[in-house]
């Protein structure tokens, strides 16, 4: 690869980013989830981005999938915009404000999926130099078929791009998209050592992947936003509630 600062410096931005990556079927979104939730559950300001999302693009990608005009390079500058707009828009303020932010994908999504419809690696990888270092990137690894597996179960039909059918690897939509997911695997694999991606076994049990990413995450909490928590009795007064219960709760009528 060329010698270049593979991120942006945005100083020191208080807030904490933590990411998941990973080809279909490895569990990343339901394990992002369930970290959502536990940050919640303990007071933390946790705000949600999510890959190919803003709607900045969104129109122009319907469009483009629906009438196959989407080259590879086409494909990569579209996501790029988005990856630009939702960084703008809802992950660096949060980091600002010293709260957390979570994403489903981050860039090293755009560098696997880019270089598997054969971009050149190094130009997809200073095309996305903007980003800040996330705090914490996890890469849940599975094996191909049991991702497949996991995929293909649930899904009657796949989709042109989905399977990759725009690159002319089979004719067969699940041909090509073994093929094609089999290739991102292989670009994952090799980022890595190349990003320091946290690994987790995706194929544990789901309750053993989130406590690997709870206790990684957890050193990193210090100092991060939170909620204000109220006391029981505070919160009874100012939803209007008085009287013999809330005295026992320790308040005053």
């Amino acid at each position: 690869m060329g010698s270049y600062a593979p991120y942006e410096d945005f100083g020191n931005l208080p807030g904490k980013l933590f990411i998941v990556e990973g080809i279909d079927g490895s569990g990343k979104s339901t394990q992002l989830d369930l970290l959502r939730k536990w940050l919640a559950s303990r007071g933390y300001c946790a705000y949600f981005s999510e890959w190919n999302s803003s709607p900045l693009v969104s129109e122009t990608t319907k469009i483009g999938k629906a009438q196959r005009l989407l080259s590879p390079m086409t494909f990569s500058l579209i996501h790029t915009a988005d990856f630009a707009d939702r960084l703008e828009r809802t992950i660096i303020p949060p980091l600002r404000a010293g709260a957390v932010v979570l994403a489903d994908r981050y860039i090293y999504t755009a560098v696997a999926r880019d270089a598997a419809r054969g971009l050149d690696r190094d130009y997809v990888r200073r095309l996305y130099r903007f980003a800040p270092r996330p705090t914490a990137a996890f890469y849940f690894r599975v094996p191909l078929q049991e991702a497949l597996h996991r995929i293909l179960a649930g899904r009657p039909e796949l989709k042109y791009y989905e399977a990759g059918m725009d690159l002319g690897l089979a004719e067969d939509p699940y041909t090509s998209f073994e093929v094609f997911q089999g290739r991102i695997l292989a670009e994952y694999e090799q980022m890595v050592p190349e990003f320091g991606l946290s690994v987790i076994n995706a194929t544990l049990p789901i309750a053993e992947q989130q406590a690997q990413m709870r206790q990684l995450v957890e050193p990193h909490l210090k100092n991060v936003m939170r909620t204000p928590v109220m006391p029981h009795v505070e919160v009874l007064r100012e939803e209007g509630l008085s009287g013999r219960y809330l005295a026992e709760m320790g308040g005053t009528d």
